[in-house]
């Protein structure tokens, strides 16, 4: 539902809860997910990210609050602290805070009805629940996507990537969701113009799906993501991602033209040198 921009966000919409999934590791969907929270978090949206991955869990990481977890969703499973002190607030955006997965755990261990019981218990103090899915579509898959109302499913402009998100998406229509869409990483806006890459545009039509947004290669994101300092690329990443935020909360269609700047003669020269580079 669309609604003003005017509007506050908390007054709208009460715990949201989406999951992020991608068929295959390697395409971002972590910094995706951590980058998303950020961007909610500064259009004054309350957000509680949820690392779902049991044993291969990287979100505390992209968040820089690695070094901070003391309990994680393990210890709450297991009594040995509530739900309150195993949720960390970020130091940065106020609004932000993370429930952390346990690293090399069991995976047997976490039902999801014990993983659906700790959510429904969180998500009254929060406007969104982002769930970061494992990679792959086993057990953790089912886990993640079950207390979901809605998904993401995030893939990058290469055959592999694309062919999982196909997978993924057929898999999910076997769920009951309210809304699937998709958001394409990494786009090479030159190699698009130049046409050597399939563009965003291509890959959404042919997952047939509609495109909550395009983000385009940034090495910054990948250096600031292993520095835990998110939210700090440059202006065109930070741009993509607040327009996906901005589709999320007012039911906007706006997408980030990865191809701007490199058309017309001006483009050509800045592509060829930077294929030089």
């Amino acid at each position: 539902m669309a609604v003003s921009r005017e509007t506050d966000v908390k007054e709208v919409f009460m715990a949201r809860r989406i999951v992020l999934t991608s068929g295959k590791g390697g395409v971002g969907k972590t910094t995706v997910c951590a980058g998303l929270g950020i961007a909610l978090a500064k259009r004054g949206a309350r957000v509680l990210l949820v690392d779902a991955d049991m044993g291969l869990n990287n979100l505390d990481v992209a968040l820089g609050m690695e070094g901070r977890v003391v309990y994680d969703m393990t210890d709450v499973l297991r009594g040995r602290c509530s739900l309150r002190q195993a949720i960390l607030q970020d130091t940065e955006y106020s609004t932000l805070s993370l429930l952390a997965s346990a690293h090399g755990s069991d995976d047997s261990e976490f039902p999801s009805a014990a993983f659906r019981r700790m959510l429904a218990e969180a998500e009254s103090a929060f406007d969104f629940v982002l769930v970061d899915c494992p990679a792959g579509i086993d057990n953790g898959f089912h886990r993640a996507v079950c207390v979901a109302d809605e998904a993401i499913v995030v893939t990058t402009p290469h055959v592999s990537a694309i062919r999982d998100a196909d997978k993924v998406l057929s898999l999910l229509e076997t769920y009951n969701l309210h809304s699937v869409s998709v958001v394409v990483n990494r786009v090479r806006g030159d190699l698009v113009a130049g046409g050597s890459m399939m563009s965003a545009e291509d890959i959404s039509r042919l997952l047939r799906h509609r495109a909550l947004g395009y983000i385009p290669e940034d090495d910054c994101v990948t250096v600031y993501a292993q520095l835990g300092r998110l939210g700090k690329g440059n202006a065109r990443s930070d741009m993509a991602m607040t327009y996906i935020a901005e589709n999320i909360i007012y039911g906007t269609r706006k997408v980030f033209d990865c191809t701007e700047g490199y058309k017309g003669l001006f483009g050509k020269i800045k592509t060829y040198l930077r294929r030089q580079i």
